[in-house]
């Protein structure tokens, strides 16, 4: 004997049948017919949907601007504390499921075509940030192109004070230095990227890596600090 559960659906009320020819939890009474076309269009343009840009932009808080083909996936977060959308651009077919924050005394993020930022990932820019084409940066990655908090302890407290009590100033030094990643480059899962460094043309940064200098092109760095592994071979480039 198959198990019965019964379920209630708007109005309807119908019975879900586990085991047999449905699926557990599967309504015997789906929408059928222009309703259940209407209703599987809505829930696919729901799921491709960024509902927190869609926010910001109600709100008439600055953005970004997407080229054409590019992609805000549902996990993407655009925190731009400048004055203008323009400060951040996201280039043609690039997939951006991150985060890209923007300092209010300062920051530019630029990320060129066909780039792949993962989920979890986070640039936090006060200066530049600079990306490349076709970069694939993994999930979990930080990029950082300031200290992001003064060195003194006292000027440090008052940053994280007026943070908590009117958000971020608007006029703070922290040491901001640019950060270039090129064309074809990879960083890999959970690495950090701190101020000042340039990655080159087809260069891979190891999972978990800390990159505090500058990486040669084509060539593969890894640990804490960040130390070259390897040179790509020619055929490998």
């Amino acid at each position: 004997m198959l198990a019965m559960l019964k379920v209630k659906l708007g109005r309807r009320s119908g019975w879900c049948r586990i085991g047999g020819s449905m699926r557990a939890g599967e309504l015997a009474s789906r929408p059928r017919g222009m309703r259940g076309r209407i209703l599987s269009h809505v829930l696919r343009i729901y799921k491709r949907v960024n509902l927190d840009f869609l926010a910001q932009g109600l709100l008439g808080r600055p953005t970004c601007q997407l080229q054409e083909g590019a992609v805000l996936g549902k996990t993407a977060r655009i925190r731009n504390n400048r004055d203008s959308s323009s400060k951040i651009v996201i280039g043609r077919h690039t997939h951006m499921a991150g985060e890209l924050f923007l300092f209010p005394h300062g920051g530019e993020i630029t990320i060129g075509e066909w780039c792949f930022v993962g989920e979890g990932t986070r640039i936090w820019s006060s200066a530049s940030v600079k990306i490349g084409n076709r970069v694939n940066i993994s999930h979990s990655v930080n990029i950082f192109d300031s200290r992001t908090h003064p060195i003194r302890a006292a000027e440090r407290f008052e940053q994280v004070k007026a943070i908590l009590e009117h958000g971020h100033p608007r006029e703070i030094w922290l040491d901001e230095r640019p950060v270039t990643i090129c064309d074809d480059a990879w960083i890999g899962a959970g690495a950090i990227v701190l101020r000042g460094v340039t990655i080159g043309e087809g260069a891979i940064v190891g999972a978990g890596s800390v990159v505090t200098k500058d990486v040669q092109p084509y060539s593969i760095v890894a640990g804490n600090p960040a130390v070259l592994v390897r040179e790509l071979s020619p055929d490998e480039r």
